[in-house]
């Protein structure tokens, strides 16, 4: 019985958790669509503005944003195309590697995000909040 009921709380607790993530998804989707984005496309952008790369260079290589955005290789593959379209960042080739596609933040990307970021940061404070 006791067994059950530690069961039963931890799929709540796990339940809980998944609520949170949809609910605090849709607020910053709602919140950063009046900015042309969705919650994804500021996480690319958050993660090419705030971030170093393992190689200490200012690109990211696709593989290494998907690693922190959890999002698949392809749905990323479009979404920073989408992002490249609207110029707010470049894909090049990979000095190292000429299979692989380095992703920068334009002049354009990094006005932006620094724009949004106070709205997403204010999203994240006030869905998290305990």
């Amino acid at each position: 019985m006791a067994a059950k009921k530690a069961e039963q709380a931890l799929v709540e607790q796990w339940r809980d958790i998944l609520a949170l993530h949809a609910r605090t998804q849709c607020e910053l989707d709602r919140a950063l669509h009046q900015h042309g984005l969705c919650a994804s496309d500021f996480e690319v952008l958050d993660v090419l503005a705030g971030g170093v790369p393992p190689d200490g260079s200012c690109s990211f290589r696709v593989q290494e944003i998907a690693e922190r955005v959890h999002l698949s290789q392809s749905a990323l593959s479009r979404l920073i195309a989408r992002l490249e379209k609207d110029g707010l960042v470049e894909r090049g080739m990979c000095a190292e590697d000429r299979r692989g596609v380095q992703v920068v933040l334009t002049g354009k990307g990094r006005a932006l995000h620094g724009e949004v970021l106070p709205v997403q940061r204010a999203v994240l404070s006030r869905m998290l909040a305990n």
